[in-house]
């Protein structure tokens, strides 16, 4: 068995990339930039005001000021301020020539004879410089971001309404075993419901990618080579879960190899997770998953995350936060890594949940991550800092 960091690193060795296409920016949500974009104008595009007030000169703050002018934002003032002179200004709007400062409304004072009276002893200038955030021609965003709200905002600033960005790469899905029906249907009493490749097919369109559901593949090797097959020809990367471990039907390793797959491992020292298998064929990566929920699950986040990411040409770090523990944890076994879904709590702790193993679908709902506990380590202690990884 191999560790799960050295899974990863052969998981992540080869070079992956899916082409690029343009787009509407607003239709970039989510999806990873495949340039670097650049601003086309300096922002602020002029000297503009930080707050409602009154632009005049510095030196005469302490002065009566008269008022010549009021400047809306979106207008271009019209009139110069001179000596003891002031502008009544909004915020935003562009600063009259001979100012060199804006006075806020609520720290001044309007005379009987119409004239502004400041009532402090100074002031900041309160101006917004051209070019002070952003230069023309300066990058702003680089390529391989993950594109979010706030990367909207930036390319609408800059003009950017159409981007280059990485095209979603096809994820095939395929769920094995006879005892498996689609949710619609009732199991009887040798059957349970497609849980996993309904979980799959949603981790999937998380990162912008599309899933490709092949439907289920029952404990029949010209069922599975099919499919496999299939799979294999119409989409980037194939997951499979189930048929890896070993039992008598879980032939998948077998099958994968027939279809020209080159497997590179396929045990890791891992819980949940142990059977997961990964190889590489001439049209696409393919991954045999566990059967179990929970081991899906989280093998799709240790694992086929990164490299759908890697895939997008994404250079966004996968968050992992090193916080305290609330209570005790405890297992009685340590010969693998493990990772178990947890809660971190408002307060920044990470709570354990009722989890009872890879089987308990049930025990993940709550949970908003999951927490690492180290090869060898059998007991995290109450308030000791652990690893782990929002989901």
């Amino acid at each position: 068995m191999i560790s799960i960091q050295e899974a990863l690193n052969i998981v992540l060795k080869k070079d992956y990339s899916v082409d690029s296409e343009i787009i509407n920016f607003v239709d970039s949500l989510h999806r990873v930039l495949a340039e670097d974009v650049f601003s086309d104008i300096n922002m602020p595009p002029f000297n503009k005001s930080a707050m409602d007030g009154f632009a005049c000169r510095m030196l005469d703050i302490n002065n009566e000021l008269e008022l010549i002018e009021t400047i809306p934002a979106g207008k271009i003032p019209k009139k110069t301020v001179g000596v003891n002179q002031c502008s009544k200004i909004m915020t935003g709007a562009p600063i009259p020539e001979g100012a060199d400062c804006v006075i806020m409304v609520e720290d001044t004072k309007i005379l009987n004879n119409g004239n502004i009276l400041f009532l402090k002893d100074k002031t900041k200038d309160n101006i917004c410089y051209l070019g002070e955030d952003i230069t023309e021609n300066q990058k702003v965003l680089s390529k391989g971001t993950l594109i979010r709200p706030q990367h909207i905002a930036i390319m609408a600033s800059v003009g950017k309404t159409k981007v280059l960005v990485a095209k979603k790469p096809k994820i095939g899905i395929i769920a094995t075993g006879s005892e498996i029906v689609e949710p619609g249907n009732v199991p009887n009493q040798s059957q349970i419901r497609n849980s996993n490749a309904y979980q799959l097919i949603s981790q999937v369109k998380s990162l912008a990618a599309i899933p490709n559901y092949l439907g289920i593949a029952i404990d029949s090797e010209e069922d599975t080579y099919q499919k496999i097959k299939k799979g294999l020809e119409e989409t980037d990367l194939l997951l499979l879960t189930g048929g890896v471990s070993m039992g008598d039907f879980d032939f998948v390793p077998k099958i994968m190899q027939k279809a020209g797959v080159e497997i590179l491992f396929d045990k890791i020292a891992v819980q949940p997770g142990k059977p997961t298998t990964f190889g590489i064929h001439k049209k696409a990566s393919i991954f045999g998953l566990p059967g179990n929920p929970v081991s899906s699950f989280v093998q799709f986040e240790l694992l086929v995350k990164p490299l759908i990411y890697k895939m997008m040409g994404c250079n966004s770090a996968l968050p992992e936060l090193f916080l305290p523990m609330k209570n005790r944890y405890e297992r009685k076994r340590s010969e693998r890594e493990s990772w178990f879904p947890v809660i971190i709590n408002s307060e920044g702790f990470v709570e354990t949940l009722d989890y009872n193993g890879s089987a308990h679908i049930n025990g993940l709902g709550p949970a908003n991550a999951i927490c690492r506990i180290e090869l060898g380590k059998n007991c995290i202690e109450q308030g000791e800092r652990v690893y782990v990884r929002p989901i």
